[in-house]
Protein backbone atom coordinates (compact mmCIF):
# COMPACT_ATOMS: atom_id res chain seq x y z
CA UNK A 1 0.00 0.00 0.00
CA UNK A 2 3.00 3.00 1.19
CA UNK A 3 4.60 1.97 -2.42
CA UNK A 4 1.04 2.68 -4.12
CA UNK A 5 0.01 5.32 -2.23
CA UNK A 6 3.88 7.19 -3.59
CA UNK A 7 3.09 6.45 -6.80
CA UNK A 8 -0.16 8.33 -6.97
CA UNK A 9 1.24 10.90 -5.36
CA UNK A 10 4.13 11.06 -7.60
CA UNK A 11 2.05 10.83 -10.77
CA UNK A 12 2.09 13.33 -13.31
CA UNK A 13 0.20 11.83 -16.20
CA UNK A 14 -2.26 14.40 -16.68
CA UNK A 15 0.28 17.31 -16.08
CA UNK A 16 -0.01 18.49 -19.68
CA UNK A 17 -3.76 19.15 -19.10
CA UNK A 18 -3.68 20.59 -15.03
CA UNK A 19 -3.45 24.20 -14.81
CA UNK A 20 -2.21 24.23 -11.31
CA UNK A 21 -0.12 21.10 -11.74
CA UNK A 22 0.01 17.68 -10.35
CA UNK A 23 -0.51 17.35 -6.50
CA UNK A 24 -2.79 13.94 -6.35
CA UNK A 25 -4.57 14.37 -3.01
CA UNK A 26 -5.32 10.61 -1.78
CA UNK A 27 -5.76 9.03 2.18
CA UNK A 28 -5.98 5.02 2.22
CA UNK A 29 -5.18 2.51 4.75
CA UNK A 30 -5.22 -1.25 4.33
CA UNK A 31 -7.66 -1.16 7.69
CA UNK A 32 -9.91 1.47 6.17
CA UNK A 33 -13.84 0.45 6.61
CA UNK A 34 -15.40 3.07 4.61
CA UNK A 35 -14.27 4.83 0.91
CA UNK A 36 -15.05 8.08 0.34
CA UNK A 37 -15.33 8.56 -3.43
CA UNK A 38 -15.92 11.96 -4.41
CA UNK A 39 -15.06 14.21 -8.01
CA UNK A 40 -11.68 15.83 -7.42
CA UNK A 41 -10.13 18.51 -5.30
CA UNK A 42 -10.65 22.11 -5.42
CA UNK A 43 -8.17 24.79 -5.35
CA UNK A 44 -8.50 25.19 -1.27
CA UNK A 45 -7.74 21.37 -1.58
CA UNK A 46 -4.75 21.32 -3.99
CA UNK A 47 -3.19 24.24 -2.16
CA UNK A 48 -3.30 22.22 1.51
CA UNK A 49 -3.13 18.85 0.07
CA UNK A 50 -5.85 17.92 2.97
CA UNK A 51 -8.80 16.46 1.30
CA UNK A 52 -12.42 17.70 1.43
CA UNK A 53 -9.69 20.46 3.34
CA UNK A 54 -13.30 23.22 2.52
CA UNK A 55 -17.00 24.08 2.80
CA UNK A 56 -17.46 20.59 1.23
CA UNK A 57 -15.66 18.94 3.30
CA UNK A 58 -17.26 20.93 6.52
CA UNK A 59 -20.72 19.96 4.71
CA UNK A 60 -19.87 16.45 4.05
CA UNK A 61 -18.59 15.56 7.68
CA UNK A 62 -22.10 16.73 9.33
CA UNK A 63 -23.56 14.53 7.05
CA UNK A 64 -21.80 12.07 8.29
CA UNK A 65 -21.97 12.44 11.50
CA UNK A 66 -18.79 12.48 12.32
CA UNK A 67 -15.47 14.31 14.26
CA UNK A 68 -12.57 15.92 11.57
CA UNK A 69 -10.11 13.47 13.40
CA UNK A 70 -12.77 10.00 12.93
CA UNK A 71 -12.73 11.66 9.12
CA UNK A 72 -9.28 12.01 8.53
CA UNK A 73 -8.29 8.38 10.37
CA UNK A 74 -7.52 6.61 7.38
CA UNK A 75 -8.14 3.42 9.33
CA UNK A 76 -11.68 4.51 9.11
CA UNK A 77 -11.97 6.31 5.71
CA UNK A 78 -10.36 6.15 2.55
CA UNK A 79 -10.47 9.21 0.65
CA UNK A 80 -10.27 8.33 -3.20
CA UNK A 81 -11.25 10.96 -5.82
CA UNK A 82 -12.49 10.19 -9.41
CA UNK A 83 -9.67 12.60 -10.28
CA UNK A 84 -6.75 13.34 -7.54
CA UNK A 85 -5.80 16.53 -8.76
CA UNK A 86 -7.35 19.64 -9.64
CA UNK A 87 -8.83 19.41 -13.00
CA UNK A 88 -8.70 23.56 -13.59
CA UNK A 89 -12.23 25.71 -13.91
CA UNK A 90 -15.13 25.25 -16.68
CA UNK A 91 -18.28 27.90 -17.01
CA UNK A 92 -19.99 27.09 -14.58
CA UNK A 93 -17.57 25.86 -11.70
CA UNK A 94 -14.69 23.54 -12.04
CA UNK A 95 -14.04 20.86 -14.77
CA UNK A 96 -15.16 17.48 -14.80
CA UNK A 97 -12.31 15.27 -12.88
CA UNK A 98 -9.70 13.65 -15.12
CA UNK A 99 -10.89 10.74 -16.51
CA UNK A 100 -7.56 8.60 -16.48
CA UNK A 101 -7.60 8.46 -12.56
CA UNK A 102 -10.13 6.18 -11.39
CA UNK A 103 -9.37 3.51 -14.32
CA UNK A 104 -5.04 3.64 -13.64
CA UNK A 105 -5.52 3.79 -9.61
CA UNK A 106 -8.97 2.82 -8.38
CA UNK A 107 -8.89 -0.96 -8.35
CA UNK A 108 -5.37 -1.40 -7.03
CA UNK A 109 -6.45 0.63 -4.14
CA UNK A 110 -9.23 -1.29 -3.45
CA UNK A 111 -6.95 -4.95 -3.60
CA UNK A 112 -5.30 -3.06 -0.80
CA UNK A 113 -8.53 -2.44 1.51
CA UNK A 114 -10.38 -5.53 2.27
CA UNK A 115 -11.85 -4.12 5.03
CA UNK A 116 -13.69 -1.48 3.36
CA UNK A 117 -17.50 -1.93 4.22
CA UNK A 118 -19.00 0.67 2.71
CA UNK A 119 -18.42 3.27 -0.23
CA UNK A 120 -19.46 6.28 -0.12
CA UNK A 121 -20.16 7.69 -4.31
CA UNK A 122 -20.60 11.62 -4.16
CA UNK A 123 -21.46 12.88 -7.25
CA UNK A 124 -22.67 12.03 -10.77
CA UNK A 125 -18.90 11.00 -11.63
CA UNK A 126 -18.91 8.87 -9.08
CA UNK A 127 -21.94 6.92 -9.48
CA UNK A 128 -21.48 6.87 -13.26
CA UNK A 129 -18.56 4.79 -12.93
CA UNK A 130 -19.22 2.90 -10.47
CA UNK A 131 -23.23 1.76 -10.69
CA UNK A 132 -22.70 1.76 -14.24
CA UNK A 133 -26.04 0.58 -15.93
CA UNK A 134 -27.47 0.69 -12.26
CA UNK A 135 -27.32 4.31 -12.05
CA UNK A 136 -30.67 6.09 -12.58
CA UNK A 137 -31.35 8.83 -15.34
CA UNK A 138 -30.42 11.51 -13.23
CA UNK A 139 -28.33 11.62 -9.63
CA UNK A 140 -31.79 12.85 -8.07
CA UNK A 141 -33.16 9.31 -8.67
CA UNK A 142 -29.59 7.97 -7.84
CA UNK A 143 -29.80 9.46 -4.39
CA UNK A 144 -33.19 8.89 -4.22
CA UNK A 145 -32.87 5.05 -4.60
CA UNK A 146 -30.01 4.63 -2.55
CA UNK A 147 -31.18 1.75 -0.50
CA UNK A 148 -30.90 -0.48 -4.12
CA UNK A 149 -27.36 -0.03 -4.07
CA UNK A 150 -26.30 -1.15 -0.40
CA UNK A 151 -25.13 -2.61 1.42
CA UNK A 152 -22.32 -1.92 -0.90
CA UNK A 153 -22.88 1.83 -2.12
CA UNK A 154 -23.96 4.64 -0.69
CA UNK A 155 -24.85 7.46 -3.72
CA UNK A 156 -24.63 11.07 -1.71
CA UNK A 157 -24.83 14.33 -4.13
CA UNK A 158 -22.02 16.60 -3.83
CA UNK A 159 -21.93 18.72 -0.80
CA UNK A 160 -20.75 22.04 -2.48
CA UNK A 161 -22.12 25.22 -0.84
CA UNK A 162 -23.14 25.54 -5.03
CA UNK A 163 -25.25 22.53 -4.63
CA UNK A 164 -27.55 24.45 -2.01
CA UNK A 165 -30.51 25.01 -4.66
CA UNK A 166 -30.44 21.00 -5.09
CA UNK A 167 -31.06 20.55 -1.83
CA UNK A 168 -33.47 23.42 -1.29
CA UNK A 169 -35.37 21.63 -4.17
CA UNK A 170 -35.14 18.12 -2.38
CA UNK A 171 -35.65 18.40 1.22
CA UNK A 172 -36.22 14.92 1.88
CA UNK A 173 -32.92 14.26 1.22
CA UNK A 174 -31.72 16.22 4.67
CA UNK A 175 -34.82 14.76 6.39
CA UNK A 176 -35.07 11.09 5.63
CA UNK A 177 -31.66 9.86 3.72
CA UNK A 178 -29.05 11.92 5.73
CA UNK A 179 -30.35 9.87 9.29
CA UNK A 180 -29.88 6.62 7.07
CA UNK A 181 -26.14 7.24 6.16
CA UNK A 182 -25.38 8.61 9.92
CA UNK A 183 -27.21 5.45 11.24
CA UNK A 184 -24.89 3.34 8.55
CA UNK A 185 -21.73 4.90 9.24
CA UNK A 186 -22.08 4.71 12.86
CA UNK A 187 -22.91 1.14 12.72
CA UNK A 188 -19.27 0.39 10.78
CA UNK A 189 -17.30 2.67 13.10
CA UNK A 190 -19.05 0.74 16.13
CA UNK A 191 -18.26 -2.67 14.75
Amino acid sequence: MKDLLSNIRNCSTCKAHLPLGPRPVVTAHADAKIMIIGQAPGTKVHASGIPWDDASGKQLRKWLGVTNEQFYDEKLFAIVPMGFCYPGRGKSGDLPPRSECAPQWHEQLLEFMPNVELVLLIGMYAQSYYLKKDAKKTLTETVDNYQEYLPNYFPLPHPSPRNRFWLTRNPWFEKEVVPELNLAIKAILNS
